[in-house]
């Protein structure tokens, strides 16, 4: 798998339908770029929101 994944990869790797990675898109939670009417997503990034997402979650429950 390449560093620069599609809406399809990205289906695939978080396994979502292809609707919610694209709406995560549209909406500007998943990072991504649209070139030339194709979105194209760097893993790097998905890697990190993901684990910043869960530091977040994981310190809202020590908190509590």
């Amino acid at each position: 798998m390449s560093d620069i994944m599609n809406i399809k990869e990205v289906s695939s790797y978080l396994n979502l339908k292809e609707q919610t990675v694209y709406r995560l898109l549209k909406s500007g939670k998943l990072p991504g770029v649209k070139i030339g009417g194709t979105w194209m997503i760097k893993k790097g990034h998905i890697d990190n929101m993901f684990n910043e997402v869960l530091a977040e979650k994981m310190n809202a429950l020590d908190a509590k």
